[in-house]
């Protein structure tokens, strides 16, 4: 659903029995309504914490989502039996009681229905707008940044390439400022830009975890930090994992072959061979002349070649995008 609709992608989100898990919903029931993903659907979701819902609203949203379970290892399903009949009231919208005699499995329509309140609110339009923009731009969106995109999602009905055209639209990205690769971005990058043959996919799996960004070990719901101060300490890690992939010839784990490197052993050619593979032939020329200068002195060894590939992916160009 990434390139569908946000209301999409969130309601997908909302019967997924991984998020219902993770966030506790599976353990609400209308004697003890669990208020976590009430609490997190609009507060990192949707609205944002400043998107005008009260504590009322998370407590009444935790109702309203009650029967919101799982069965057996994985599969969606609502529980008439644990959902809350009484009347609520949601961020303005009140939901009259009813009975589970009369009402039975059709009381997930309430939770329905919210999803559909939640993604159609200019709060939620403001906050994923400025998500968007501080991910795939820049980290400080200006307010008419933020404000065009989320025009677009009021007019698209949140239509995400809609606006991802906007975030990345040629002013946009002609003005912004260079972002730091995270762990996760900076290691996966590398490994697609030197199609390296990963026949085992934990040995990547532990450097990612070396530098600090295993999957899933982040504990708040927020996710990793997106900014370039929580991770300018971490540079050594990205380093020893350059120096890692590049001299990479062991099949039986990663395989890095410099073959598409020396295909004309000269300082110059070996270079720009770098530069289309890992920069996009956007190598910059301090940075092309410091490569060149260091692999001239050996242009048809391999163990040079590797060596300077390290190199490359050591440099700041390659680690901020």
């Amino acid at each position: 659903y990434a390139m569908t609709s946000f209301p999409q992608l969130l309601r997908a989100s909302a019967h997924s029995p991984a998020m219902l898990s993770y966030l506790d919903q599976i353990l609400s029931n209308k004697a003890a309504p669990n208020q976590n993903y009430a609490r997190e659907i609009m507060e990192l979701h949707t609205l944002g914490v400043n998107g005008g819902y009260t504590q009322t609203d998370v407590s009444e949203l935790a109702r309203v989502l009650t029967g919101w379970t799982m069965s057996g290892h994985g599969n969606f399903t609502f529980s008439p039996n644990l959902h809350d009949y009484g009347s609520k009231a949601v961020l303005g919208i009140t939901i009259p009681a009813s009975s589970q005699a009369t009402t039975g499995t059709a009381a997930q329509n309430e939770g329905e229905t919210m999803l559909n309140v939640l993604t159609s609110s200019p709060s939620t339009a403001s906050f994923v707008s400025s998500k968007m923009l501080r991910y795939f731009l820049r980290y400080d969106p200006s307010a008419a940044q933020i404000s065009e995109v989320e025009g677009v999602y009021m007019s698209t009905g949140g239509d995400i390439k809609s606006m991802l055209r906007a975030v990345l639209s040629q002013q946009n990205l002609m003005t912004a400022p260079a972002k730091t690769k995270r762990p996760y971005h900076y290691i996966v990058s590398a490994v697609r830009a030197l199609t390296a043959s990963v026949a085992n996919v934990s040995v990547i799996a532990g450097q990612i975890a070396n530098a600090g960004q295993s999957p899933f070990t982040w504990l708040t719901p927020d996710g990793f930090p997106d900014t370039a101060e929580y991770w300018s300490g971490n540079i050594l890690p990205k380093w020893n994992f350059a120096s890692f992939i590049a001299n990479a010839n062991t099949a039986s784990s990663v395989l890095v072959s410099v073959a598409p490197f020396m295909t004309t052993p000269s300082a110059s050619a070996i270079v720009n061979a770098i530069d289309r593979a890992c920069f996009g032939g956007e190598m910059t020329q301090r940075l092309r002349d410091e490569l060149t200068s260091y692999v001239a002195v050996s242009p048809t060894s391999a163990a040079r070649v590797r060596e300077t590939i390290s190199l490359a992916l050591s440099s700041s160009t390659f680690q901020y995008f």
